[in-house]
């Protein structure tokens, strides 16, 4: 196996698990969500050990609503922190939503669902600290990931660049940088020229991150449903999205990329083949960046106007 500054890798879903272990593929990583391997003592814990004698493991969590006010669940956190201890994962994220919140006599209530925020002061802050909290029970940085969100707020004190910016040098957390999402918003917010949307954001992130701070990209498939575009993990990742993802490996250097699909599995076939493409991509970026004088990306105005 060559030595790779940076890999791609695949979401390791239960339906492929007799396939992956029947295959042995030569993956960067491959990441599972948190939250299914929280019980030690069940067979799915007993698969993650066997993959990690293995493979690198990377772990994305969809529940510890790093933006509710009302704070984090203790009782997660605490099955977090063993499962880190257990695995020793390279990395471990989650997202910039909230999903807890007070509902009467119910108490704190949890909506299951990954709910957009604010960028806001009051919402850094509570980020800010909710971030420490989680960092210093893990004893180490997380990634944040930015999200695909169908709604906007009326009240916004920064950017999404510059909220991520904030939160990264206030709390030394890393970012994890969701391609798919980005062209999600930008389609739902109606741009004319999606894809230049999308590379606009990434520049303006580029130019407000310290460096090195993105330490992970996801890419993934969406649809078109009802004349909204959903992040729904169930496709291949659109040309529009390979390219944006060029567009931000110029702009971060070469780091290391999942391929996300949660619906409608494919065979793992289908899966590797993504990966491979990525892996191309980030190789010829790392080709370029030990070149003299890397090549800037340049798209056509053709290749703006697409809208796949």
């Amino acid at each position: 196996m060559n030595p790779r500054v940076a890999r791609a890798g695949i979401g390791l879903r239960q339906p492929h698990y007799r396939a992956f272990h029947t295959m042995q593929p030569e993956v960067g990583f491959v990441e599972v969500h948190s939250e299914n391997f929280f019980n030690p003592h069940d067979a799915a814990a007993e698969v993650l050990q066997q993959v990690r004698a293995d493979h690198a493991v990377s772990l994305h969590g969809v529940g510890l609503a790093l933006g509710s006010a009302c704070g984090l669940d203790s009782q997660h956190l605490e099955q977090l922190a063993a499962l880190v201890e257990r695995i020793e994962p390279v990395r471990v994220s989650d997202h910039a939503c909230f999903a807890r919140a007070p509902w009467s006599a119910r108490g704190i209530v949890h909506a299951s669902d990954l709910l957009p925020i604010a960028f806001t002061q009051g919402q850094l802050d509570v980020f800010c600290a909710h971030v420490q909290q989680v960092q210093e029970r893990l004893r180490r940085p997380i990634l944040v990931e930015n999200l695909s969100s169908y709604i906007d707020f009326a009240d916004a004190d920064y950017t999404e660049a510059e909220f991520f910016d904030a939160l990264v040098r206030r709390t030394g957390c890393g970012m994890l940088l969701d391609v798919n999402n980005l062209m999600v918003n930008a389609k739902n917010a109606h741009h004319p020229t999606p894809l230049q949307s999308v590379c606009d954001w990434l520049d303006a992130l580029a130019a407000a991150l310290p460096a090195g701070a993105v330490g992970e990209i996801h890419l993934a498939g969406h649809s078109e449903q009802g004349g909204l575009v959903i992040d729904d993990h169930a496709d291949l990742v659109s040309l529009p999205v390979w390219m944006a993802y060029v567009h931000a490996l110029r702009r971060f250097g070469a780091t290391p990329t999942l391929i996300e699909w949660d619906d409608r599995l494919p065979p793992l076939s289908m899966l590797l083949d993504e990966a491979a493409q990525a892996q191309t991509l980030l190789d010829d970026v790392q080709r370029e960046a030990t070149s003299a004088g890397s090549v800037p990306c340049d798209y056509t105005g053709a290749s703006w106007e697409m809208t796949a």
